[in-house]
């Protein structure tokens, strides 16, 4: 490979919304992006998830440069206080702008290696002279070679999701159940889908924001008119605290504060049950098929018809071997950035603004962005995406002044306390900024009242009271 480096374009991987804006802040720059998405279409993950709305609106969702792209078409961005559905979001922003984007998108295109042209991840010589190399494997079978001056991976995580198992790795027998388990929000408008669940009794695991939604959405169901009968079983591998339901009225973002209201609404009515400070260690069958959860302490769990896994998603890092990166042992995220977003670290407030420095690596012109950049980090938003490749498009071209000014505000959550503090049980309100949480137990949610009101009255930023 003889061009030189600087003619060659910078491949983005993933046409999902942080991988397309990648690509406009690109050309605002006047450099050539070349787009590869596993999908056959624009935002193919997203449309995975059509049916769940976002809880940032259509005006926190667009991207700037995105958006100068689009205007010439006779694009209008949506009502900026609305709130998008992922179909929507796919439909009527990033398909219209990977149309834009043209043959610079291309679709079908599966990234199965990154290296250095003649140079594996052992060998110095000459190393940053070389561009990148990237091998492609397309649906037709056909496999290519591409060359590229910088690569920006924005591939995210929603093809690898986190398992059931409390250790980090699938629980016994959770793969030969996969006939009964998810990892996906159920579309219950599907009648499929919603015949599945109805009248059933599924295990919802996790406690974020899909959860959340699963839960509530179960919960509707379980007030129709085809949907009696229909119980879930809320999984969690801590206590129940002030912070459970996220942040509420405190949330910044109104709708994101909601999905957890409505995820001890459908409690508190008694259309779940939560177990608390469970871990999953095996998934067992019972003589009717049924699944059976059997945790770390020994507890087996009534036995439930679905269970539906939403533990979070991780990076996959398997086609970047060959590139030198430098990842923080804990969230495979870049060790910059870490800190950052550390659940176990994280406090009340938001995430620092950050741009190229806190997102590069000892290899250098390689980034990884979006929700990848998180690794295993939850509570990513659009936004962070949108401004990671401003600042990383303007490092690219060699404007630092501009990629330095990184002047994003995220909105608070309206919770404090790590994750790796309440991941335990019985730990108690610290210096971390962590809150109380009870003993494991079976909790029917809606009883006692004064239950409820405990947690409605606890003080801002979601910490339990004394």
């Amino acid at each position: 490979m003889n061009a030189p480096a600087t003619k060659l374009p910078v491949v983005v991987i993933g046409a999902g919304p942080s991988g397309l804006a990648a690509a406009a802040h690109l050309i605002d720059q006047g450099i050539e992006p070349l787009v590869l998405e596993a999908g056959r279409s624009a935002g193919a993950s997203v449309r995975e998830w059509s049916h769940v709305r976002l809880f940032s609106p259509w005006g926190e969702v667009v991207d700037p440069a995105a958006e100068k792209l689009l205007a010439p078409t006779g694009w209008t961005r949506p009502d900026p206080a609305t709130y998008p559905s992922g179909g929507d979001w796919a439909e009527l922003y990033l398909q219209p702008l990977a149309d834009v984007l043209g043959d610079r998108v291309r679709t079908g295109a599966t990234v199965t290696g990154v290296s250095r042209t003649g140079r594996d991840r052992i060998v110095d010589a000459d190393r940053e002279q070389q561009p990148f190399v990237v091998h492609v494997a397309h649906t037709d079978g056909r496999e290519e070679r591409l060359f590229a001056r910088a690569v920006i991976d924005a591939s995210g995580t929603w093809t690898t999701p986190s398992p059931a198992g409390g250790s980090g790795l699938p629980a016994l027998g959770e793969k030969a159940a996969a006939d009964r388990v998810t990892y996906r929000v159920p579309d219950l408008k599907d009648p499929a889908v919603r015949a599945r669940y109805a009248g059933r009794r599924t295990a919802v695991i996790g406690s974020g924001a899909s959860a959340f939604t699963a839960l509530a959405l179960l919960a509707d169901l379980a007030e129709s008119d085809d949907g009696a009968g229909t119980k879930g079983v809320w999984i969690l591998r801590r206590g129940i605290s002030g912070s459970t339901f996220g942040g509420g009225t405190a949330d910044q973002l109104p709708a994101r504060g909601a999905l957890g209201l409505a995820a001890k609404a459908a409690v508190d009515a008694g259309h779940a049950d939560a177990v608390t400070g469970f871990r999953t260690e095996a998934v067992e069958r019972d003589a009717d098929g049924r699944l059976i959860l059997v945790g770390e302490d020994g507890r087996r769990l009534d036995a439930v018809d679905e269970v539906i896994v939403l533990t979070g998603f991780r990076p996959d890092l398997s086609f970047l071997d060959e590139l030198r990166l430098g990842l923080d042992e804990r969230l495979q995220a870049p060790v910059a950035l870490a800190p950052l977003i550390d659940p176990n670290q994280h406090s009340c407030g938001t995430v620092y603004p950050h741009g190229h420095r806190e997102l590069s690596h000892p290899e250098q012109g390689v980034y990884l962005v979006g929700m990848k950049s998180y690794g295993r980090a939850p509570t990513f938003l659009a936004m962070t995406g949108y401004e990671q490749v401003r600042s990383v498009a303007a490092a690219i071209a060699g404007d630092l002044d501009a990629a330095d000014r990184v002047e994003l505000t995220l909105p608070e959550t309206g919770v404090c306390g790590g994750a790796g503090l309440l991941d335990a049980p019985d730990a108690q309100e610290g210096d971390g900024g962590g809150c109380c949480a009870p003993a494991p137990q079976l909790v029917q949610l809606g009883a006692p009242a004064v239950a409820g009101a405990a947690a409605e009255e606890a003080p801002t930023g979601g910490c339990c009271g004394s």
